[in-house]
């Protein structure tokens, strides 16, 4: 069957025409409307360095844009003015695409290296990232740190320190156990002392030297250890993934040698160990910030263990060094309520024990210059003589006491030293010549005849010398030698801590007691100045004595400012007794402001004192009436009182001397003496006041001359003595020594 249908098809030379054409349309449509698009990009962007490139890339795209539009008149017959504006249109064409390959050229590696900037940018860009979070990480550890340790530090209680780190490290890095292993005492054993969530029993011992133990011991690190280690095992076995365990060391302070002012020795072995788990059945892992959290932490428990170790020990030694000041205390307290007890006794039984010696001394002397027939007279001397043994003795015992503690003072004054050698010379003559003993004194021209210092105790210190070598020697001869001794003759290689200074106001005065007696054993000549030491020759056992002279003498050359000792070579070869003292020279020092005064001559001792008006205040009848007996044997006219009052009421101003016992109960003598004065006014209208005490104190003396007392004598009180006293009085109005 015929169909009437026409072929549409196109010759195909015109169809490509058309593709061409229609290409053409779409290419010119396109190159125009990116220009559109390059304009409104840079307008839109704040900078664009490459302007007149883009200018440039834009005109060839127009122009090429153009010369694909020119192109549609081209498909067909076209006339000669297409032609050549085509031509020129390709010219220009060709001209700016050259141009812009050109200039590509350089562009390019402009564009890369802005690339490579960028990526660098961004690469720096990640690093900085990267260390704001390191920063930011470092900044959470440091406020966990802070937060922890001004925890831990708030307080310096070991326990309450330990607990804490504990609670904090378990809230701070979310923790599900949180232990602490102390050493034990023995050092050999780690025990479970802390927990946060206790899941183990505290008191839990593993030893010290498994290898984990070792491993973490041996570095300052915080150590990732097994959750199946014998220090990491918080929960019983089950079907759970226990999450990663961490241990530290935590450096412990040993206190071997806690002194004041010293630190405490560090031990650096000596550890503790915490042990961190994160939670079970959880994927987390310890991150690096978290471990360094930890091993800060562990320095700051160590700090704060530290502190708190050395607090709790200086609070030990304070309570203990307050037990021994209390201690002490109490013991000075009780030390000085029995030297006071002591001295409250040796004032009693002085004052009780002198009067009945006073009484004793005087009447026998009383009774010693009436008629008595020779059997007679040589009891009263052996009475006289045995009273004094024993006043000498009472008087040993109180120096000693006072000198033990302190209260013993020398009685500085002028005294004349040659006269004092001849008198102790005087004294032991007597008794040398009875057992046919020959004593010399030899004094060197060059000791001065006057000195400065005490006389009474130089005296004393001369008796109990020269006594002993008298005591102890049987046949033979005694020698006495003082020299004023030279620098080279001073020093004692035996005492090196005596060293005597020379001066232009002071001498040192040596003294030898040579005798040829008994002799003594070196090894016993250190016990000699001990209390109570006596010579334990079998020839000196009946020789007597209480041990204390040596004793008390070694005390007065000390006071002396000088030294002591004896020489011998052994039993049978006699003795040599030594001894330096500081006196002063008269005219060249201050120690004594009284002038001197020289002992009364002879024909004094027989003076009496007819008519004198004394009158005697003393509470104890008995001393009373023995005190009355002496001034009556003296010739005085004596009036007897018991009382402070009775002697005010009863003193009138005919009354020369006023004698006073200055201890009696409930009265103040010293008052007494004040009221006289009051009474009296001035001093020649006025009786001489003498107090008479069996208190040798230097004190008890002082307070009787500032209560205005022209005297004071010492019991027991002799007929001898009286009679000086009073010539003294009449004389020059005061008594210038204790009597």
């Amino acid at each position: 069957m015929d169909c009437n249908c026409f072929d549409l098809q196109w010759p195909a030379d015109e169809l490509l025409m058309r593709y061409q054409y229609i290409s053409d349309v779409f290419i010119a449509v396109a190159y125009f409307s990116i220009p559109i698009e390059l304009v409104y990009f840079v307008q839109k962007s704040a900078v664009f360095p490459y302007r007149w490139v883009l200018v440039q890339f834009g005109a060839f795209i127009v122009l090429c844009g153009a010369t694909h539009l020119i192109n549609l008149w081209t498909s067909t017959a076209h006339t000669r003015t297409v032609a050549i504006v085509m031509t020129i249109a390709k010219v220009f064409t060709a001209v700016v695409s050259c141009a812009t390959a050109l200039m590509l050229v350089h562009i390019i590696p402009d564009l890369l290296s802005v690339k490579t900037r960028e990526l660098f940018l961004k690469n720096k860009a990640a690093e900085l990232d990267r260390e704001m979070g390191l920063i930011r990480t470092q900044e959470e550890t440091g406020r966990y740190v802070r937060m922890l340790t001004h925890e831990i530090r708030s307080t310096l209680d070991r326990h309450t320190i330990l607990k804490t780190t504990l609670v904090e490290l378990g809230r701070a890095l979310a923790l599900e156990e949180c232990a602490l292993w102390m050493p034990t005492r023995t050092g050999l054993e780690l025990q479970l002392s802390y927990t946060l969530h206790h899941q183990n029993p505290v008191g839990f011992t593993v030893p010290i030297q498994l290898p984990v133990i070792n491993q973490v011991f041996s570095t300052n690190r915080a150590v990732k250890i097994s959750p199946n280690s014998p220090v990491a095992r918080f929960r019983p076995a089950g079907k759970y993934m226990p999450g990663e365990v961490v241990a530290v060391r935590v450096p412990l302070l040993h206190l071997s040698n806690f002194q004041i002012n010293d630190w405490p020795e560090l031990s650096t072995k000596r550890y503790a160990l915490m042990v961190l788990m994160l939670p079970s059945d959880s994927v987390r892992q310890w991150h690096v910030h978290e471990l360094e959290l930890v091993e800060v932490v562990a320095d700051q428990v160590a700090v704060a263990l530290s502190h708190a170790a050395i607090l709790e020990e200086s609070m030990r030694a304070r309570d203990l060094l307050m037990e021994q000041n209390v201690a002490l205390d109490l013991a000075r307290r009780e030390a000085e309520m029995a030297v006071r007890a002591r001295n409250d006794f040796l004032a009693v039984m002085n004052h009780e024990m002198r009067t009945p010696m006073h009484a004793i001394i005087a009447l026998s002397s009383l009774l010693q210059e009436s008629e008595l027939s020779p059997e007679q007279r040589l009891m009263v001397e052996t009475i006289l003589k045995s009273s004094n043994l024993l006043a000498t003795l009472i008087n040993d015992v109180l120096d000693l006491s006072r000198l033990e503690d302190g209260s013993l003072q020398l009685d500085v004054g002028i005294f004349n030293l040659h006269a004092l050698f001849r008198e102790v010379l005087d004294l032991i003559k007597p008794i040398a010549s009875v057992k046919k003993l020959f004593v010399t004194l030899s004094l060197s021209s060059d000791l001065p005849e006057f000195a400065v210092g005490d006389e009474k105790r130089l005296l004393q210190i001369l008796l109990n010398v020269v006594g002993n070598a008298v005591k102890f020697s049987k046949e033979g001869n005694v020698s006495i030698s003082a020299v004023a001794a030279k620098s080279e003759s001073l020093r004692d290689p035996r005492a090196p801590e005596f060293f005597p200074v020379q001066s232009e106001n002071h001498f040192y005065l040596r003294v030898q007691v040579k005798d040829t007696g008994s002799g003594i054993n070196p090894q016993d000549i250190p016990k000699l100045f001990c209390k109570f030491a006596q010579n334990q020759a079998p020839a000196t056992k009946s020789s007597g004595g209480t041990g204390l002279g040596l004793a008390i003498c070694k005390r007065f050359v000390n006071l002396m400012e000088g030294h002591i000792w004896v020489e011998s070579e052994g039993l049978g070869k006699g003795s040599t007794a030594i001894f330096i003292v500081k006196l002063g020279i008269p005219g060249r020092t201050n120690e004594s402001k009284l002038p001197f005064m020289p002992k009364l001559p002879s024909n004094h001792m027989q003076q009496t004192f007819k008519g004198l008006k004394v009158l005697v205040m003393d509470d104890n009848g008995f001393s009373r009436m023995v005190t009355k007996s002496l001034l009556v044997h003296l010739g005085c006219d004596v009036t007897t009182v018991s009382s402070g009052d009775e002697c005010l009421r009863v003193l009138i101003q005919e009354h020369k001397v006023v004698f006073m016992d200055v201890r009696i109960p409930g009265i103040d003598c010293y008052d007494v003496a004040v009221s006289i004065h009051e009474k009296f006014g001035k001093r020649h209208g006025r009786p001489l006041i003498v107090a008479i005490t069996g208190n040798a104190d230097r004190m008890a003396k002082e307070n009787c001359m500032r209560a205005g007392m022209d005297g004071v004598i010492l019991k027991p009180v002799s007929v001898e003595k009286m009679r000086s006293v009073l010539t003294e009085l009449l004389e020059h109005g005061v008594v210038r020594q204790s009597k």
